[in-house]
């Protein structure tokens, strides 16, 4: 059975601006009924690192912030810590980034709650009992909300193709080490020429998996349970995360991390794509390139592969920018996300995320 995505394009007139068609597509998806009184709605989004410009307007926000209140609910913003060093590996420069983004209260009428804690290790054990994981790490706060409703810049993704739904919430909410899971079989790497020998990773550790040999930091990986604290307490950037993951693994370790997201919420969880800046890469670097194709508009579904679906499908019917990082593949109906990363398959995450019962690949797109 096909599922239905909503779509809203960019036109409007005197009588219908953008926000107007956004609260039609909250509409379109029956949110309000999703929405119990006094409901505690987490409202998931990238607030952007610092430095970047492509992601979600913080008006837009604050017109889904309005509907969930209309409805009821008690809605909060929130995302999850960051696995590498930036401007959001922490709540407090998250907190911080998020504002000065434009994401504070008197712009989007709802409070800011990082989901993992002050340092990404504040997290609930889920059980899904799936092919790669039998348990999944999720920022807390998230897998303590009612409601869950996603709103992801849908863009492209140098490890998963794209990002969309199901990367906003399937990394997105994972704790750090939940994070670390996903993108790594092993324990976090020491930098010998970097590290300083100051031992604060060796304080801060609480499984003393880390000890100072000739003067260096050394982790012993029985002892290590992957939290990847340790990358952000280092004030050398001596301690990193080990990229060995193969894509069509991490992929599938993305898509169970979102079966645990939304493990209880299935039928309480909203999704909605915002296809503008399409920037080449992800929302995570402090910059953003040049949009790969004009902007197309807003989807949202009660569907988490069908939405994904369907941006994918949009974005690869557009024709690409010539003023753009892409190369080839810029005709209408050619790939745009291969042409970017021809060696990521992204196809696999919706093939998985459907056969595992999490959505269909089969869609209706219905214009409002």
């Amino acid at each position: 059975m096909k599922s239905a995505v909503y779509f809203a394009d960019l036109r409007t007139t005197y009588s219908q601006n953008l926000l107007s068609k956004v609260k039609g597509l909250l509409d379109a998806v029956g949110l309000a009924d999703k929405v119990k009184k006094d409901a505690l709605v987490a409202l998931k989004l990238h607030f952007g690192e610092a430095g970047n410009t492509a992601y979600i307007r913080p008006v837009f926000i604050r017109k889904i912030i309005d509907s969930i209140r209309k409805a009821g609910g008690r809605p909060f913003l929130t995302d999850a810590n960051t696995l590498y060093v930036g401007s959001r590996s922490d709540s407090v420069d998250h907190l911080t980034t998020a504002i000065q983004n434009g994401f504070s209260y008197a712009v989007v009428g709802a409070p800011l709650i990082i989901a993992d804690g002050l340092r990404g290790g504040m997290e609930t054990a889920v059980t899904v009992g799936l092919n790669r994981f039998k348990k999944v790490y999720i920022g807390a706060e998230i897998v303590r909300a009612d409601v869950i409703v996603s709103a992801a810049h849908f863009k492209g993704h140098e490890l998963s193709g794209f990002g969309g739904t199901i990367k906003n919430l399937g990394m997105g909410c994972a704790s750090r080490k939940g994070k670390l899971a996903q993108h790594s079989t092993v324990s976090p790497k020491v930098k010998r020429k970097k590290c300083q020998g100051c031992g604060d990773c060796v304080g801060y550790c609480a499984h003393n998996a880390i000890s100072l040999v000739d003067e260096k930091a050394r982790i012993d990986a029985k002892k290590c349970v992957g939290c990847g604290e340790c990358i952000i307490i280092c004030p050398n950037q001596a301690i990193q995360i080990q990229w060995d993951q193969a894509i069509p693994v991490f992929l599938e370790n993305m898509v169970e991390y979102m079966a645990g997201v939304l493990k209880g919420k299935e039928a309480r969880a909203t999704f909605l794509n915002f296809i503008t800046d399409v920037s080449p890469a992800c929302d995570c670097y402090p910059y953003n390139d040049a949009p790969i194709v004009a902007d197309i508009g807003i989807v949202a579904s009660n569907d988490p592969v069908a939405i994904d679906q369907a941006s994918a499908d949009l974005v690869n019917q557009a024709e690409g920018r010539k003023n753009s990082s892409l190369t080839k593949n810029l005709k209408p109906g050619k790939d745009k996300f291969r042409a970017l990363y021809p060696k990521v398959d992204w196809e696999i995450q919706l093939e998985y995320a459907e056969k595992i019962g999490l959505g269909s690949r089969d869609y209706d797109l219905v214009k409002i």
